[in-house]
């Protein structure tokens, strides 16, 4: 008999779980419970078992992967050395590894650092440092500092190849959980998160998930597999890899998340100016842009960014909906709010994930020059988050479809013709979670996700 497949996603508000058939991916039912966290995040998730089986008896037999978020996601401090590549070479990895930067040290870890550190409350650190060949000085000491002061939650190491060895031995004889990874930055101008990013996948899964006292049920544990953005990542590269290009703008109460995973072109390396080179899978998440609690910040980006007029109405329903998160739009005029602000976060969220493109004049004449991962060329952008999944398909055509708006003019690198969906059964996660155990189903799955295709980018507005 065929495998079959439930995907669960422990979420900060909701929990929702997907039932696959095994290698076809067809989506036999779908569930959705609201988090637990008060009681334990597994009543929730006895609630859309519950609700499955009322579906198919059957999936009583089926095999459980599981992600997770709640209980704040996974909290990653970044130790370094030059302050700018530290921080945006951190930032790219635990944003990648499904994770968000709480702390960055830069410079060597001292003892007044390291009090910082703890009180930053990181999950994990990563502990960077040197292209490979290179200085290794700050990453050796940063090893002793842990070391000699007793830090017991999981390091990454991930700096200068040629001092790996004698940095695990440190940290071995102090007794610091750590695993070994490639070099991030293994020489200038070169970004290479891969090796990192399991690693800290290693560590939430051994060390972090059952730490979060989310569950008393050691079952809880047993059926995580990754942190929810780092399998909806992966996700987002099964879909790559039926449509080509993809864009995926997730707009949350809190924070608007944008996936991407695209080929580079080679040629734009030369117009760039980043310490860091640029990935083809990249995550980012915008934590001043959200429908609920990052209200008010929405309406203030679009008005710095030209999207919005100082409209006193809009930041009255904003601040309302700060105040109350639960709260659920009543008739039109608070349906257009909603609509506004999810266009804007949207919007400001794929601008800061792209980057911008200028020209400028130097002394030898007219200059291109661009910063962040051009999107122009994106073939598919899935838009994800209740606004888009609760809401007639046109509204969802209006939010994605004004993305492109002013761009060209303006020179952000934002797709520009691609064609538009909404997840609307929310499969990512599980795309993500099938994709090592089943890759067949999760290609599958995957398709559900370009079935909707509805609109073009740029047609919105």
């Amino acid at each position: 008999m065929t495998t079959r497949w439930v995907a669960v996603d422990f979420g900060s508000t909701f929990t929702k779980a997907v039932a696959v058939d095994g290698g076809s991916g067809e989506l036999i039912a779908r569930a959705e419970y609201r988090t637990t966290l008060g009681t334990d995040v597994m009543d929730g998730w006895s609630a859309c078992r519950q609700q499955l089986l009322a579906v198919d008896r059957g999936l009583e037999r089926a095999e459980v992967l599981a992600c997770s978020s709640a209980g704040g996601g996974l909290r990653i401090g970044v130790v370094g050395n030059e302050e700018l590549v530290t921080a945006e070479a951190g930032r790219r990895v635990a944003l990648s590894s499904g994770g968000r930067v709480v702390a960055v040290v830069s410079g060597g870890l001292t003892a007044t650092s390291l009090k910082q550190l703890r009180s930053d409350r990181p999950d994990v650190v990563l502990l960077l440092g040197g292209t490979d060949g290179g200085n290794s000085a700050v990453l050796t000491n940063a090893a002793e500092v842990l070391a000699r002061y007793r830090w017991r939650r999981p390091v990454v190491v991930a700096g200068n190849i040629e001092a790996r060895g004698q940095v695990a031995a440190t940290l071995a004889a102090g007794d610091v959980p750590h695993v070994a990874a490639g070099n991030v930055v293994p020489e200038i101008g070169v970004f290479a998160p891969d090796g990192a990013r399991a690693a800290i996948r290693e560590m939430f899964l051994a060390h972090v998930i059952g730490g979060k006292h989310l569950s008393r049920d050691p079952g809880f544990a047993a059926m995580i597999r990754a942190a929810t953005p780092d399998v909806v990542l992966r996700g987002v590269e099964v879909l790559a890899g039926i449509h080509g290009d993809v864009a995926v703008v997730d707009i949350g109460g809190a924070t608007t998340d944008v996936h991407s995973v695209i080929e580079l072109d080679p040629e734009d390396a030369n117009l760039g100016r980043e310490v860091v080179a640029t990935h083809p899978v990249t995550r980012t998440v915008e934590g001043d842009l959200g429908m609920r609690w990052s209200a008010v910040p929405v309406v203030q980006a679009g008005i710095e960014a030209g999207l919005l007029t100082d409209d006193p109405a809009l930041l009255t329903a904003a601040q309302r909906r700060h105040d109350d998160p639960a709260y659920l739009p009543g008739g039109s005029g608070e349906a257009a709010y909603d609509e506004t602000l999810a266009r804007v976060a949207a919007t400001v969220a794929l601008r800061r994930h792209a980057g911008r493109q200028r020209v400028v004049f130097g002394p030898g004449g007219r200059v291109i020059e661009r910063s962040g991962k051009d999107l122009r060329e994106v073939d598919l952008l899935v838009g994800s988050g209740g606004v888009l999944r609760h809401n007639p398909p046109e509204v969802a055509e209006r939010i994605l479809g004004a993305v492109a708006h002013g761009a060209r003019e303006e020179g952000w690198l934002v797709p520009a013709e691609a064609r538009t969906c909404v997840d609307q059964d929310y499969v990512l996660a599980g795309v993500g979670l099938l994709a090592e155990v089943d890759p067949l189903a999760a290609e599958g799955l995957a398709r559900r996700v370009g079935s909707g295709i509805h609109g073009t980018a740029g047609q919105g507005h």
